[in-house]
């Protein structure tokens, strides 16, 4: 431990390293566009903060892999990268969403947030994603099962992005009943 008179050689060396590359930035970029650059990365959590909006989307990316990996056990299109992905991606929208309502956008009461909205673009999204891998062949409908958990996959996205984790993961944990168990119970 430092006496109050000794100096911090750790902290002098972070110090004037980033001096030095702050001042390198600056020399590259200009003063005003590089403070520009800072300011805008500085304040851009004011809905949701860091380490909330991290946790959520590792929710996300967690309980997606869940699912993801028992479609890729089954070797199924969709996958595990898949899954983890439309999950994220789901939770990244309404995270999103939350840090645009938090912006102002003119009068109060001229501001809308519709919520509804955004599920209903993401549900779309996904549903397109999940349709492009469902095909028939010889009257035979392939890969339903897998268009539905990605659909599923999103939904928990969502969830997590709302900050539901908890649902999110009793939904995942249903999700498995069904894959691993009903699958039992059909053959």
């Amino acid at each position: 431990m430092l006496r109050p008179d000794e100096r911090n050689r750790e902290e002098d060396v972070s110090a004037g390293m980033w001096e030095t590359i702050s001042g390198g930035l600056s020399a590259v970029f200009g003063s005003g566009m590089w403070d520009t650059i800072t300011d805008e990365l500085s304040g851009t959590f004011s809905a949701v903060p860091p380490i909330i909006a991290a946790t959520r989307l590792v929710a996300a990316l967690a309980l997606g892999a869940v699912i993801g990996a028992e479609r890729e056990y089954k070797e199924k299109p969709a996958g595990l990268r898949t899954h983890m992905l439309v999950s994220m991606a789901a939770c990244l929208f309404i995270l999103v969403s939350q840090q645009l309502a938090a912006l102002p956008f003119g009068a109060e009461d001229a501001l809308r947030v519709d919520p509804l909205r955004l599920i209903e673009a993401v549900t779309a999204g996904v549903a397109f994603l999940a349709a492009g891998i469902i095909f028939s062949s010889g009257g035979v409908v392939h890969n339903i099962t897998t268009g539905a958990s990605m659909w599923l996959a999103g939904a928990i996205g969502l969830a997590c992005g709302a900050g539901q984790m908890p649902l999110a993961a009793m939904a995942t944990g249903i999700v498995l009943v069904v894959l691993y168990l009903i699958r039992l119970i059909e053959r």
